[in-house]
């Protein structure tokens, strides 16, 4: 692949090369793709991910990507298992904005063919993954720090594709300086200093002060902000933390706030300070999405507007984005996508400039609690069993063990198709 500056060491050692590239798909020398599982869920019609049903982001054409293998986070939480390297600041050899975008489409398509011969799997769902439409640049590592991230999300808009980036707040610099993106993430995951370095264990000392920099830096962007927290029984969803996250709110006034319930990524790893009981229930997880909309600015700024069981994941939404009644939480993909390549119009985009209207199905009060009535729900016979609404610890625990056996068996298929 192409490289800006050669002189510099690879970002990833062979020994490394070799381990995430069995998580992976390795563009270049610090990118990579990898398949969701709702790529391949919603391209056997059997529903997409909590972006489709708050956004509009059809999930089989999103490629999950990032340009930055390394971050300044180990999170304990973390979905990729803390395999990437830890960084401060660049210090590699820096590969082509451009050559890597043609990469990552190329490897997508690739694993997209892995798909082929899936049961349930459309010629047609098939064709538009192979174009996808979105990127959500929040695979592994983070994004903001590749030096030529402007130039990289530039060439992403000018093959028509929006993008979501998710930057962890410890990067205020490189954010202040950021251009336009689709809509642009700040992890929140703890309410105070002592909770984020227990979650998060940084890598900067001064870690919360930077938080604190990116905050106000949201603050000041004029496309759509979320700030995204992932909900953990027992360290940053106590009433005590309330207080803690209004003045977070408060101060950064994003458009939208993200509640993400843990996704049990440690399931197995006795090594953890997360266990299974640190999982919340649905049930907790919206009495708690709903004490923070009573408590940010006195209950006159957000609402819950959209959730996703399935995901585990509720949306609280400014009350400007809903427009006569009717809430506009959807993105208008071609309206952006205008006026992000028109050099006039770039400068006038504002959060409310690209809305769509929120379909009822995806609305908080939806009988399917965000589950697309056009699409299948599949429960495995594995899991029926386990599926009740106690939600007991020990159900929930066999129940995600079920589900990690099912993924199993499709990463099976999935490579015998390729070969």
């Amino acid at each position: 692949m192409k490289t800006i500056e050669k002189s510099c060491r690879p970002m990833l050692s062979d020994k490394r090369r070799e381990t995430l590239g069995s998580m992976y798909t390795l563009v270049g020398s610090h990118s990579a793709v990898k398949l969701c599982r709702w790529q391949k869920s919603m391209m056997r019609g059997r529903g997409g991910c909590y972006k489709w049903t708050m956004y509009g982001i059809e999930s089989h054409r999103c490629m999950e990507a990032t340009p930055s293998m390394a971050c300044a986070n180990k999170c304990v939480f973390c979905w990729r298992l803390n395999t990437n390297p830890t960084a401060t600041e660049w210090k590699w050899q820096i590969d082509d904005p451009e050559v890597i975008v043609e990469g990552m489409l190329s490897s997508h398509k690739n694993l997209i063919h892995g798909v082929m011969g899936m049961p349930g799997v459309t010629e047609e769902r098939l064709d538009e993954a192979m174009n996808p439409k979105h990127c959500a640049l929040s695979l592994v590592g983070e994004a903001i720090l590749y030096p030529y991230v402007n130039k990289f999300i530039h060439n992403l808009h000018n093959k028509g594709i929006s993008t979501f980036l998710v930057n962890n707040g410890q990067f205020p610099d490189a954010l202040k300086e950021l251009k336009p993106v689709t809509q642009l993430y700040l992890s929140v995951d703890g309410p105070n200093k002592e909770v984020m370095k227990v979650l998060d264990r940084p890598v900067f000392p001064d870690f919360w002060d930077r938080f604190n920099q990116s905050i106000l830096h949201m603050r000041e962007k004029k496309e759509r902000t979320v700030f995204r927290l992932t909900m953990i029984n027992g360290f940053n969803m106590s009433e005590e933390n309330i207080p803690e996250y209004r003045n977070i709110f408060e101060t950064g006034r994003p458009n939208f706030i993200e509640l993400k319930r843990l996704t049990p990524a440690f399931s197995g790893d006795m090594r953890t300070i997360l266990r299974i009981k640190n999982v919340p229930s649905w049930d907790q997880l919206k009495a708690y999405s709903k004490r923070l909309c009573e408590s940010i600015f006195d209950g006159k700024e957000y609402e819950v507007a959209s959730l996703h069981e399935h995901s585990g994941c509720i949306l609280l939404a400014q009350k400007r984005f809903r427009l006569d009644g009717q809430w506009h939480t959807w993105i208008d993909f071609d309206k952006f996508n205008r006026m992000i390549l028109d050099p006039v119009l770039s400068s006038t985009i504002t959060a409310d400039g690209y809305l769509r209207p929120t379909p009822a199905w995806a609305l908080s009060d939806s009988e399917g609690e965000g589950f697309d009535p056009t699409q299948t729900r599949h429960i495995s016979t594995r899991r029926q069993k386990y599926m009740g609404k106690s939600e007991a610890s020990e159900s929930q625990e066999e129940g995600i063990k079920a589900e990690e056996n099912d993924n199993e068996e499709e990463k099976k298929q999935i490579k015998e198709n390729i070969q």
